[in-house]
């Protein structure tokens, strides 16, 4: 994991420390919203941001997949250099650096203190790391809907649920609590 932010922050004298996996970069509403869960907790309370970089490989093939999905013959085999490989990597390695400091500014500019670290270990053994490591209160998980992952329950909430011992509460990233709510599908694990 390549952390971001302050490093001193997780003294564990009157901390109250939230483990955040997060799919994408937290939006500003996103970030009040979090910070709202908080606000009458007497301890600092403070986020540890996890995002998973994503597969640059499985990327590429969830791509190509996609090119021959509308047609009755497969998609020709295409080759990729491991010079093409590795820039994809690179974009995605910058892509999730990127996501990490637009949340954690984000989470700072409402009041929030964060740190954080892109993840290469599979999201639910990262945050169970990370849990155990600070000794987490709770866990909050922002994804984009996804709605046949939850259906079967093997969405990263889920998955938690069954792995670490605190709280998880899962909430849809760009979507208001009565939005998410509303539709029964956003704040799980209340």
């Amino acid at each position: 994991m390549t952390e971001h932010g302050n490093d001193s922050i997780n003294d564990g004298i009157g901390t109250y420390d939230v483990v955040l996996l997060v799919e994408q970069a937290m939006s500003a509403s996103d970030a009040t919203q979090v910070r709202s869960l908080h606000s009458d907790i007497v301890d600092q309370v403070v986020y540890h941001v996890l995002v998973p970089m994503e597969d640059a490989a499985a990327r590429i093939e969830a791509s190509l997949g996609s090119l021959g999905a509308g047609d009755v013959m497969a998609a020709p085999a295409l080759v990729m250099s491991e010079v093409d490989l590795e820039a994809v990597r690179q974009e995605c390695r910058d892509r999730s650096a990127a996501d990490l400091a637009t949340t954690i500014a984000a989470l700072e500019r409402v009041g929030g203190r964060a740190e954080g670290a892109v993840s290469t270990e599979p999201p639910v053994e990262a945050l169970a790391h990370k849990v155990k490591e600070v000794d987490a209160r709770e866990v909050i998980i922002l994804t984009r809907p996804h709605i046949v992952a939850e259906f079967f329950h093997v969405d990263w909430a889920s998955r938690a649920r069954r792995k670490i011992g605190v709280p998880v509460l899962h909430l849809l990233e760009h979507e208001t609590f009565d939005e998410q709510a509303g539709g029964g599908e956003g704040v799980t694990g209340l």
